[in-house]
């Protein structure tokens, strides 16, 4: 198996000493920074925009994951990307033209992704399979940090493998992921896990994500 992704979300870090806990997350090998866009609207919460993506961006040499939880994507897609994005997911629900944007994205040579809430099928990413780098399992639903994992999500991992076949697609799973999850959405086929409070909260990040990626 090829090595597991781990990208903490810093959904839950203390803003007030981001740099540092960047700084931390990059000394402990992260492989992405997982970035929650909420605008209010598409989730109940607001977190962050393009500008602070910017300024992250200049602190951080860890490559950016951008999950947008927005609606209208396609009218800020472009001001992400500039900002640093090295991947953009947007959601299947909601969005009635999902082929057009995820082509926007590509179209700045980075990485389109789909995002799946926990009551969307597993199918629906059939026919835009070819025009995706990643898909995204939402294994809680959007918007808030620290929920339970939701125990169907294993089974809509392995089908989305089976789906996927030999593409070169990044499959990855956001929402509960800690150490009593990790081993069963790998096992399952994920192999990009996002995690927020088990990292941030965590002593020792380094030790953290290595249990994470499965190195008990």
């Amino acid at each position: 198996m090829s090595k597991i992704l781990i990208a903490p979300s810093i959904l839950t870090a203390p803003f007030s000493n981001l740099e540092n806990t960047i700084k931390e997350l990059e000394e402990a090998g992260s492989d992405y920074l997982h970035l929650d866009i909420m605008d209010g609207v598409f989730v109940p919460q607001i977190t962050f925009g393009a500008k602070i993506v910017s300024d992250i961006k200049k602190i951080s040499k860890i490559p950016l994951d951008a999950h947008l939880m927005i609606v209208n994507p396609e009218k800020h897609i472009d001001d992400f990307a500039k900002a640093g994005c090295d991947i953009i997911s947007v959601h299947f629900e909601g969005n009635i033209h999902i082929h057009r944007i995820l082509h926007q994205i590509k179209s700045h040579n980075i990485k389109a992704g789909i995002v799946l809430n926990p009551h969307t099928r597993a199918d629906v990413i059939e026919p835009i399979i070819d025009d995706i780098d990643y898909v995204l399992v939402m294994s809680v639903n959007p918007g808030f940090g620290g929920q339970k994992f939701i125990e169907s999500s294993i089974q809509k991992i392995k089908e989305i493998r089976k789906l996927i076949d030999n593409r070169n697609i990044i499959l990855a799973v956001d929402g509960g992921v800690n150490f009593n999850t990790c081993d069963k959405v790998i096992e399952a086929g994920a192999n990009f896990l996002v995690a927020g409070s088990a990292i941030i909260d965590s002593d020792n990040k380094k030790d953290t994500i290595n249990k994470l990626r499965g190195n008990k």
